[in-house]
């Protein structure tokens, strides 16, 4: 029996947002799953008011009188320019799809068809646990040892400042102790340890990423904006809020904007929650959006990622999928699909990931690996090695070979995952604009796609490969029949 990952992470996630958001899992076919907020709708602000009205009207037909009071908008002003409506009295005990936000949705469906537009959604969840389920958990790596791509030069002379902005789970304390990433800086530390002084998970994902660009681009200005705070997730709603409610300056936006989080969604539809931000970011030609691809294997759509090939965002943002340890094959966890504009190494990287001091911090391991790829795929992928025991699967029938561990992080850690190759692709752009000056973020990231072949056979986008990334090789690993 595998280890049931979405489950596991259903867990983790419901209890880092406590009360104030209940989940509910949404599944429409076996490779779409996906959460959600369970008892409320959205809808655009200019909506709102038909939309609820239209809800309760069905509902008291249907269920009758009491359900007047319950269908209702939940406020008046919204920075992400729509409402919360309230269809429901979120239960935790039912972790299956929510009848109450499917029967409302369901309701507007007329009145949709009548105006020609969608007006209403449920509010997913955006999470760095894509599918409920990392690329894999990090591997401690020895602090003699060098991040993976290495510490590019850089000269200083010449060179315009590139401004990034990585929206993620926040930096670590003491996370210039790693002496490359002087030019980083961030709003909202994690908390990284629980009471026990256990690395709590996900921690260090932002300083990761942040390291990671500092690596590739080590001119480039980089923020990281504490915002995935909940298990490395948060609602598309409360997404859209803070990055139109004072996370992006209101005259100048960054040149990049780095997002490693994403959702598949109902009917793969756009996200609603993220809609006014995509207008803004149209609004604001300077800014790129780079978003990771997930995890998921498969080529279902992932936003917002999937906006790379949607013909209104035109160039405004590059989804990014991840190939394996020696850049030859796309890797087994990689989503993939017309919609992925370009693939970068995303398999056992190196970077920062807790602060370099003289006391290690200790880690307990969450999943548990598997016998064999989950993908199907025959190199010894990060879905099997290296093999470990987790805690959330520790009564599961895991791998035979599993070995459950406590292992001691010292700064440096080895990671997997689409999260991962995107801020490859953001270092290079970066380093394409300051290398050429006056190119803005989204030439550079055109020039650079239409220089670059594909290089693999399994993937027929670009790749891009930072020239201080080294290889690993790959084993083959036999597939069960």
């Amino acid at each position: 029996m595998a280890p049931d990952r979405f489950q596991e992470q259903f867990d983790q996630i419901q209890a880092a947002m406590g009360d104030e958001i209940v989940l509910a899992a949404g599944f429409e076919g076996p490779e779409r799953m996906f959460l959600y907020e369970k008892g409320y709708i959205l809808a655009r602000r200019e909506d709102a008011g038909d939309v609820a009205s239209t809800v309760r009207d069905a509902f008291v037909r249907d269920r009758g009188d009491d359900q007047a009071e319950i269908v209702r908008v939940e406020e008046d002003e919204s920075p992400g320019g729509v409402f919360r409506i309230r269809v429901g009295e979120p239960d935790r005990r039912e972790r299956s799809e929510d009848r109450d936000v499917s029967d409302a949705l369901r309701a507007v469906e007329d009145l949709e068809r009548d105006n020609k537009r969608r007006m209403a959604s449920r509010n997913h969840i955006v999470s760095i646990a894509v599918n409920c389920c990392p690329g894999d958990e990090p591997v401690p790596v020895a602090r003699c040892e060098s991040p993976n791509p290495a510490v590019a030069e850089f000269s200083g002379e010449g060179d315009a400042p590139v401004s990034v902005l990585v929206v993620d789970t926040g930096l670590v304390e003491n996370y210039r102790s790693h002496p490359w990433m002087h030019r980083v800086d961030g709003m909202g530390k994690e908390i990284e340890v629980d009471k026990e002084g256990i690395l709590k998970q996900y921690v260090g994902h932002g300083t990761f990423i942040a390291g990671l660009v500092s690596a590739v681009a080590p001119g480039a200005d980089v923020t990281v904006h504490g915002t995935l705070v909940d298990a490395g997730a948060i609602s598309e709603k409360a997404l859209g809020d803070k990055l139109l409610g004072g996370m992006l300056p209101a005259e100048r936006w960054p040149d990049i904007i780095s997002l490693s989080a994403g959702t598949p969604t109902t009917c793969a539809q756009a996200l609603l929650g993220l809609e006014c931000f995509m207008d803004a970011l149209m609004r604001h030609p300077e800014t790129l959006l780079v978003a990771a691809a997930g995890n998921n294997g498969n080529d279902v759509r992932f936003w917002p990622a999937a906006y790379a090939d949607h013909p209104e965002y035109a160039g405004a943002v590059v989804s990014v999928g991840a190939l394996r340890k020696d850049g030859a094959a796309r890797a087994c966890f990689s989503n993939h699909g017309t919609w992925v504009t370009t693939y970068a190494p995303g398999e056992r990287l190196v970077s920062a990931f807790t602060a370099v001091d003289d006391t290690p911090v200790a880690y307990d391991y969450q999943h548990s690996t598997f016998d064999h790829c989950r993908y199907g795929h025959n190199y010894d992928c990060t879905c099997q090695f290296p093999p470990h025991r987790g805690e959330l699967t520790e009564n599961m029938k895991a791998s035979p070979t599993a070995i459950r561990e406590r292992v001691l992080f010292d700064g440096l850690a080895e990671w997997s995952g689409t999260s991962f190759a995107t801020p490859l692709v953001v270092g290079m752009i970066a380093n394409h604009m300051m290398r050429y000056r006056g190119t803005g973020s989204r030439e550079a990231a055109m020039r650079l796609l239409n220089e670059t072949p594909s290089r693999t056979q399994t993937v027929s986008t670009p790749a891009l490969i930072p020239s201080t990334w080294t290889p690993a090789s790959v084993q083959s690993v036999p597939v069960p029949r």
